[in-house]
């Protein structure tokens, strides 16, 4: 009786073990939830909604503008943020009556945002001042610019404090799906 019973154990604690091994090594090497905190990323992510965080895709690529991010924030990288990527490096990038220039070209972000939207300049992208992207680093805005802390005000950061790129939305079940790419047209 207890040795058929110590075997249930022994292999109810197997199961236990591995599936807490394959639990952590998709978590630190593959895919991370992340929950939205606050209302910078509106009317796209919403405060609350979760997300699952791809970590593998800037280990082998590069990440690109209009791509959606979580990093580690200044000043201290210890915050993690959700941002959207604005300026790649070596780019140019201005604010000026309330657009974003790119490489002097205005950026057309109607696929995601409402053109009356207001875009400001911050202590890091001065109105009507051109800023240059360091080489390996970017630069990331909210979505509700309104009302976000953002690379406009902290500037730019390296790949490293890059958390992941964000690849699905699974909470609530109405937002729930693959976050789709949007591509910039100049």
């Amino acid at each position: 009786m207890f040795s058929r019973l110590g075997a249930f154990f022994l292999d109810l604690l197997q199961v236990i073990v591995f599936a807490v091994a394959i639990f952590l090594f998709v978590y630190l090497l593959i895919l991370q939830p992340h929950k939205i905190k606050g209302h910078s990323m509106d009317p796209n992510f919403d405060d609350g909604e979760f997300i699952l965080t791809d970590k593998v895709s800037y280990r082998f690529g590069k990440p690109g503008r209009g791509d959606v991010i979580v990093f580690k924030a200044p000043p201290d990288y210890q915050e993690e943020y959700i941002k959207r990527i604005i300026g790649l490096p070596g780019d140019h990038i201005m604010v000026k009556e309330n657009r974003i220039y790119v490489n002097g070209k205005l950026i057309d972000e109607t696929s995601y945002l409402d053109p009356s939207v207001p875009v400001t300049g911050g202590s890091f992208t001065v109105e009507g001042r051109e800023v240059a992207i360091p080489e390996g680093q970017y630069l990331f805005m909210g979505d509700n610019r309104p009302n976000s802390y953002d690379g406009r005000n902290f500037g730019p950061i390296t790949k490293d404090k890059i958390t992941g790129k964000a690849w699905l939305s699974y909470w609530p079940p109405k937002k729930a799906g693959l976050i789709e790419e949007k591509v910039y047209t100049f």
